[in-house]
């Protein structure tokens, strides 16, 4: 076969697979309408789904995304209104945005060597793994932190009188039914505010969750109630087991309960079955029972069904919080929960 015939059959082979392919290859046909007032998302002929069954079970990852959005709305807004505020101020003329800054809002800002320790002491960095180059990082990273909140001290005063106001809409956080079930609680019986955490003893995020709690009781005390469920992740292999020796403390008492969780966050290597068992006896329980529930895993079902309820309303991590069902993911600072609790109590 000639050159010009290998090339005609190669082209007719080609053309036939490409053919094959396109065929193989169609795709259904989408009709895109709008928006239905009926709660109608998709239909096919009289198959029908409704807004509400289409957002089922992504509602969390849905606010994510929407709060992505509005940070960085709110973010580049903030920037704005802080390049236009330095423009009205008359010490500005002649000076670089950072000048302006490093000379009147950040000049007095220093990272001691105190301030370094009290960083490492607060995160239990291992004294091993100290060396100039962390604590170089570490210098730089309070600086960033301590121009951040300087620059918000400034915002705060120059807006003190004339408020930021925005016209763009903060995402409503998602809210879900959460059942107490019978959950260890503390504080008011038939408070107005219900948090519910989701947790796991050997989570390090955790250990400062429970901080944020305390903090709550402290400011709120019988106007909160809150439930501790158990959530105990599948890589952590003494969660599961410390999870069921704090249900076998609340078995004796509720206040067992708190006082085995205040211990077991507290120091997180003692979380073998011997050290659970040397912090019941330290905290006043009576050890032979509590030994006898924990080696029997008595209380490992209703663990399981913690877990079985938290991936039922979208728990991807813990901590996960509910504040009369409004989702809060992670260990956020007290004045988060407050912005929901303050709303919700008034």
């Amino acid at each position: 076969m000639g050159l010009k015939l290998r090339l005609v059959a190669i082209s007719i082979l080609i053309t036939a697979f490409a053919l094959s392919c396109s065929k193989g290859n169609t795709k259904p046909t989408y009709k895109y309408r709008a928006a239905s007032s009926d709660g109608v998302a998709i239909k096919v002929g009289k198959i029908v789904i409704t807004e509400k069954d289409l957002v089922k079970g992504l509602e969390t990852d849905l606010y994510e995304i929407e709060n992505k959005k509005f940070d960085l709305k709110f973010n580049k807004a903030n920037s704005m209104i802080i390049e236009k505020l330095m423009e009205q101020d008359p010490k500005k003329k002649g000076l670089s945005n950072d000048e302006y800054m490093n000379k009147y809002i950040v000049s007095k800002i220093k990272i001691t060597a105190n301030d370094i320790n009290n960083f490492i002491k607060e995160k239990n960095i291992p004294a091993g793994q100290v060396n100039p180059q962390i604590k170089e990082r570490i210098k730089q990273y309070l600086m960033v932190e301590k121009r951040k909140g300087a620059l918000d001290d400034w915002l705060a005063a120059k807006t003190k009188k004339t408020p930021i106001e925005v016209f763009f809409t903060k995402p409503r956080r998602p809210t879900f039914d959460v059942a107490v079930g019978n959950a260890p609680t503390i504080g008011g019986a038939s408070a107005k505010v219900e948090v519910v955490e989701f947790s796991d003893f050997q989570c390090p995020f955790c250990s400062k969750a429970s901080v944020i709690l305390k903090q709550i009781k402290q400011k709120y005390g019988k106007k909160v109630k809150i439930a501790f469920k158990q959530y105990p992740l599948p890589f952590h292999a003494q969660a599961k087991i410390a999870a069921v020796a704090s249900l076998c403390a609340n078995d004796q008492d509720t206040k067992y309960f708190w006082k085995m969780h205040d211990a077991m966050f507290a120091d997180q290597s003692k979380l073998a079955v011997n050290d659970l068992k040397a912090t019941a006896k330290k905290i006043g329980l009576n050890s032979a029972n509590f030994d006898k529930c924990l080696d029997s895993k008595k209380f490992l079902s209703q663990v399981e069904k913690d877990v079985e309820q938290g991936q039922a309303i979208g728990v991807k991590s813990t901590p996960t919080f509910f504040v009369n069902g409004q989702l809060i993911q992670g260990a956020q600072p007290i004045e988060v929960f407050s912005e929901i609790i303050d709303s919700e109590l008034k």
